[in-house]
């Protein structure tokens, strides 16, 4: 079983990225739960979902242990890193994190500059992709490809085409490469 959190504010996407990586596991046959929960300001609230992927059945969609910690605020790191499994990837939004913070010593810190480079790629609301493909890059949930697609995939169900979330996808796995 996988377990994986996604958090930050409302309005960065922190939900769809979540829902982006059920839909590719559920795409792939797995039993999945998606779990959002959100203060009820429209932006700028706690937003954040659980999902966890398995094989079995699944008696809880809470994750007590996420292999994954997907963060897009320092708030997120606050509520969440005391949860993340002994040598799980904490992936760190850099743009909105303090550079002086501390992490633990038993995980695996991945800093990118999602909100950076998403603003360079003139796709400003795309930090959330930015962040699945550092999350592709740090993790084995998938490879690299298989998340991207997954990407285009869930996009193209809602109609949608945007060919420069392919470009912040592919900076963040390159941004998080370089730290592996």
């Amino acid at each position: 079983m996988k377990e994986i959190i996604c958090s930050g504010v409302g309005g960065q996407g922190v939900l769809v990225a979540g829902m982006i990586i059920a839909d590719i596991a559920m795409e792939d046959g797995h039993n999945v739960s998606w779990y959002p929960s959100y203060g009820f300001e429209m932006r700028g609230g706690a937003a954040n979902c659980e999902i966890k992927i398995s094989d079995g059945d699944l008696q809880s969609p809470y994750c007590l242990e996420p292999e994954i910690l997907y963060t897009l605020s320092e708030s997120a790191i606050d509520t969440f890193e005391d949860r993340l499994k002994p040598g799980g990837v904490l992936l760190v939004n850099s743009s909105l994190v303090s550079e002086e913070r501390t992490y633990r010593d038993d995980i695996k810190v991945i800093k990118v500059a999602a909100t950076e480079i998403a603003n360079e790629l003139k796709n400003s609301r795309a930090a959330n992709i930015v962040m699945l493909g550092a999350m592709a890059a740090a993790s084995e949930l998938y490879d690299e490809e298989h998340v991207k697609q997954g990407v285009q995939n869930y996009f193209a169900k809602k109609g949608k085409n945007n060919p420069k979330n392919d470009l912040c996808f592919d900076k963040g796995a390159e941004e998080a490469r370089r730290q592996l």
